[in-house]
C-alpha cells in the first residue's frame, strides 16, 4: 500500500488561487405613492449586498454573492444567496459557468441594479424575467441554477466581437430550489454588435415552473422570447426591449413554504402577457450628471385592458466615484384600477466599495 501526497508550497498557491476580493453596494430609498386607496411614503432600504470574487488557476473565475438586508418572514424579502458559481474563462470564444446565476435572457437582467439606469428594472423584465416572476415563482433576482455556455466570434482588427452567443440549462424553479418536475428551461441568445457600443439581439426560453400537492405534480410552461436593442456611447445610453409569454400562473406567489403546495391556477389571468420599455440617459455633465426618461408598458394579460405603463423621468448625480443620487417622477397609467392615473416619486442614494 503506498500513498501520494500533494505538496503545494506557499509560492504555487500563490499562483493557483489569486487574492479574494470582497466588494458590494448599498440602495438607500425614498418613494412617495397616490395610488387611490393605498397611498404611500417611506423610507426604505432598497438592497444591501455583499460578494466575494476571485480566481483560480488564472482560467476560473468565481463569485459569491449575497443580500444581507430585509427580514426573514418571506423569500420575496429575506436575507439570501443570490449568486454562487464558477466559470472557466480560458477562450473569448467559449465560456462555460456552472452554478446559481442570472439567466441568459434579456440585455436588461444582468445589469447592476444601479448600473440599470431607473429606479427600478423595467415591468417586463421583473415580471417576465424571473424577478417577481408571474408565474408564481418567489423572488428570484433574475436567476436560477444551472450550466451556461457562452462565448464572442468574429473579432474585428481591432479586437471587438461582432457576434456573442449564450445558452443555458436550468432548473426552472428559481434561486436555491430544487428541480421539482426534472423538466429543465433552455434559455439562449444571439446578438450582433455591427459597430462599437451597438448590440441589436433575440432571445429565448421553453421550460416549465411546477408545484406538488397531495395529487401529485403540476407543471405550468413558459415559452418566451425577447427582442432587445441597446447602443451606449461617449456616455449616452438608448436601450429598449420587447418580451412575450406564453403559459399560465399559479394564483398564489411562493413567499413561504406551505405556497409551494398550493397549485391552483389563474385561468383568470390568462396564458399570455407582454411588455415593452424603450429609454433614453443623456449626459449632462459627462460621467457626472445626467437626465433620463422611460416609457416602461406591461400587460399581465396581453390585452390592453389591465396593461399598466410608467412614464418616467429622472436625472442622476454622481457626487464622486461609486456615490450616486438619483431622482424621478413618474406618472402611472394603470387600466386595472378604477383611478387609473397617479403619481409617483422615487429617490435612491447608493454606493459602491
Amino acid at each position: 500500500m503506498c500513498a501520494v501526497i500533494l505538496y503545494i508550497d506557499a509560492q504555487d498557491k500563490k499562483e493557483i488561487f489569486s487574492k479574494p476580493r470582497l466588494s458590494g453596494y448599498a440602495i438607500g430609498q425614498y418613494q412617495y405613492s397616490g395610488k387611490h386607496k393605498a397611498e404611500s411614503n417611506t423610507f426604505s432600504l432598497r438592497m444591501v449586498r455583499l460578494s466575494l470574487d476571485g480566481r483560480i488557476m488564472n482560467d476560473f473565475a468565481y463569485k459569491i454573492q449575497g443580500q444581507i438586508n430585509g427580514n426573514t418572514s418571506t423569500l420575496g424579502e429575506s436575507p439570501r444567496v443570490v449568486d454562487v458559481f464558477i466559470e472557466w474563462q480560458k477562450y473569448k470564444f467559449i465560456k462555460v459557468k456552472a452554478g446559481q446565476f442570472k439567466r441568459p435572457f434579456t440585455f436588461e437582467n444582468p445589469m447592476n441594479p444601479i448600473d440599470q439606469g431607473f429606479m427600478s428594472y423595467a415591468q417586463n423584465i421583473t415580471s417576465l424575467a424571473g424577478f417577481n416572476d408571474r408565474v408564481g415563482e418567489h423572488a428570484s433576482n433574475g436567476r436560477d441554477i444551472g450550466i451556461q455556455l457562452q462565448g464572442d466570434l468574429l473579432g474585428t482588427q481591432s479586437g471587438r466581437a461582432l457576434l456573442h452567443y449564450q445558452i443555458g440549462v436550468f432548473n426552472g424553479q428559481g434561486i436555491n430550489t430544487k428541480d421539482v418536475d426534472n423538466q429543465k428551461d433552455v434559455i439562449g441568445g444571439l446578438w450582433v454588435m455591427p459597430i462599437e457600443g451597438m448590440r441589436i439581439g433575440a432571445f429565448g426560453w421553453t421550460g416549465s415552473y411546477a408545484r406538488k400537492d397531495e395529487t401529485g405534480i403540476k407543471s405550468l410552461s413558459k415559452r418566451r422570447y425577447a427582442i432587445s436593442g441597446e447602443y451606449v456611447i461617449n456616455d449616452w445610453t438608448f436601450r429598449s426591449e420587447y418580451i412575450h409569454s406564453t403559459g399560465y400562473s399559479f394564483k398564489n406567489t411562493y413567499n413561504e413554504k406551505s405556497d409551494l403546495n398550493k397549485t391552483e391556477i389563474d385561468y383568470a389571468k390568462g396564458d399570455k402577457a407582454d411588455g415593452f420599455y424603450v429609454l433614453g440617459i443623456a449626459p449632462i455633465i459627462k460621467n457626472k450628471f445626467h437626465l433620463k426618461a422611460r416609457y416602461d408598458m406591461y400587460r399581465p394579460n396581453a390585452e390592453w385592458d389591465t396593461s399598466k405603463t410608467n412614464y418616467e423621468i429622472g436625472a442622476d448625480f454622481e457626487f464622486v466615484k461609486n456615490l450616486k443620487l438619483s431622482a424621478e417622477y413618474v406618472y402611472v397609467n394603470d387600466r386595472s384600477l378604477e383611478k387609473h392615473n397617479y403619481s409617483m416619486i422615487d429617490t435612491q442614494l447608493s454606493f459602491r466599495f
